[in-house]
């Protein structure tokens, strides 16, 4: 029996989330790859706790003022860091110290939060590189919706020509409200926050930043580009007027805000901006907070994906999707399920 200790960095709702699934999946783990996970260290900005024994779900709320910070997961001798703090993509604070300790131990990580993935992504690959860790990112391009995923193993036998993604399921709703209900902005906006899934300031996501975001990171971790956000010209849908939805409507076209890549003889470009689709696109089709991508290459065509799933839960999926990896990795192939009973 291997044991596998893990530590979360960021314990907000996501990290909370990725914590509760992670102990409810233990005896999967062992039970598969003869693995007995233990959650030993957690900790927020301020506070954390640390147990070589294992942490549960009882104590979360017990939290110790002081444990925090790189130097505090490295004492917890964890052999895997899931990071999970708040994002921001121009200094890729507070993750990129957490990550960039992790990755120069050799510790495998997996990445929730985009911002050091989008400020240093190159710099993260090369400390993986030298070091043997393994870096996985799946909850930060796009969570519940495969999109990495996809370039590194479904399509891995083409040449990706062309990505379309509604990869923000805040802007979605925003637009099919004003679409379907005929919204203002504004109104729609109020709708979101009302319902709890509109950040009080919502400008990161309506004005296309959280989309480039993750263009970024399924650009450069999926095709192994090499852009930066002053590469993108990037456009939000704060701009988009009652009048425009009428004329799009009576075109029969249905606006979506939308990170748009080409790869031609490989130069690859990338933006972000409203594009308009007729009503039998199944782009046009993806409704409220669901995302979807469709990828285009040269051997397979295009390729479709739609997700829809509830948040935080999805996105702690999406961590354990890469947790799995991972424990693939280390502990060998699941056993089946007849064989580990």
């Amino acid at each position: 029996m291997n044991v596998i200790r893990i530590a979360i960095a960021g314990f907000g709702g996501v990290g909370r989330a990725t914590a509760n699934l992670l102990l409810s999946r233990r005896e999967a783990y062992r039970q598969v790859y003869r693995a007995d996970v233990r959650l030993v260290a957690i900790c927020g900005s301020r506070s954390g706790m640390m147990d070589v024994g294992g942490i549960e779900a009882d104590r979360f709320d017990s939290l110790e003022p002081g444990l925090s910070g790189p130097d505090f997961i490295e004492a917890s001798d964890a052999d895997i860091l899931v990071e999970a703090g708040p994002s921001d993509f121009r200094t890729g604070g507070p993750g990129l110290a957490y990550i960039r300790s992790a990755l120069s131990a050799g510790r495998d990580t997996i990445v929730i939060s985009k911002g050091a993935l989008v400020h240093s992504g190159r710099e993260l690959q090369a400390l993986a590189q030298a070091s043997g860790a393994m870096l996985k990112i799946s909850g930060a391009a796009a969570a519940a919706l495969p999109t990495v995923d996809l370039l590194e193993h479904s399509l891995k036998g083409s040449e990706v020509l062309e990505i379309e993604g509604i990869l923000n399921a805040t802007t979605n709703f925003l637009l099919d409200a004003m679409t379907a209900q005929g919204l203002g902005f504004d109104e729609a906006l109020r709708q979101a926050q009302t319902g709890g899934f509109a950040e009080a300031d919502p400008r990161n996501d309506t004005e296309g930043w959280d989309t480039a975001s993750k263009l970024l990171i399924i650009a450069n971790f999926g095709l192994g580009a090499e852009l930066t956000m002053d590469d993108l010209a990037v456009e939000g849908i704060q701009s988009v007027t009652r009048e425009r939805i009428e004329a799009w409507h009576v075109q029969g076209l249905v606006p979506k805000l939308v990170g748009h890549l080409t790869n031609s003889n490989g130069e690859i470009r990338a933006s972000v901006g409203i594009r308009t689709y007729p009503l039998a696109d199944p782009l046009a089709n993806v409704r409220g907070k669901d995302k979807a991508i469709r990828i285009t290459t040269d051997a397979m065509g295009e390729t479709v994906a739609i997700g829809a799933g509830r948040e935080p839960l999805a996105t702690a999926a999406a961590a354990l999707k890469d947790f799995e990896h991972i424990l693939m990795a280390r502990c060998g192939r699941p056993t089946p399920p007849e064989k580990a009973s």
